[in-house]
């Protein structure tokens, strides 16, 4: 088997799953889109599920490295990284040089802000089941 090959075939395997998963949370978050998706599930054959999966997948990619390549050159240009929880209380997480690189520090308060987002997404699950 070519090398081409099996990475395009790697690719594509991950954009399916990309876009599947995509899929996935759209039909268990959005009650009309429930519908919608379950029915093109009974609907449609595999191939064109997965066709479609993968470009959902190939567009998830590319925004995810958008978002990515956005998240480095803003924290080339500027001392600290804004990640807000609340409205009200954002968390300034200073940004480090690439040669003063700390990989544990790092995964540290990356774990932390994500502990935060957590809780905020909580809150906000909790509010909206209420209200």
């Amino acid at each position: 088997m070519n090398s081409d090959n099996l990475t395009e075939m790697l690719q594509k395997g991950f954009r399916v799953t990309l876009g599947a998963t995509s899929f996935m949370i759209e039909t268990l978050q959005d009650s009309q889109k429930r519908d919608e998706n379950l029915a093109k599930l009974k609907s449609e054959n595999l191939s064109q599920l997965t066709d479609e999966w993968a470009q959902q997948g190939e567009l998830t990619e590319r925004e995810a490295r958008n978002f990515v390549d956005t998240i480095f050159a803003g924290s080339t240009n500027s001392d600290t990284v804004q990640t807000p929880t609340d409205s009200n209380s954002p968390i300034n997480t200073p940004a480090t040089p690439a040669g003063e690189s700390n990989p544990q520090r790092e995964i540290q308060e990356l774990t932390a802000q994500m502990a935060a987002l957590r809780a905020e997404l909580e809150k906000l699950r909790t509010e909206e089941s209420q209200g």
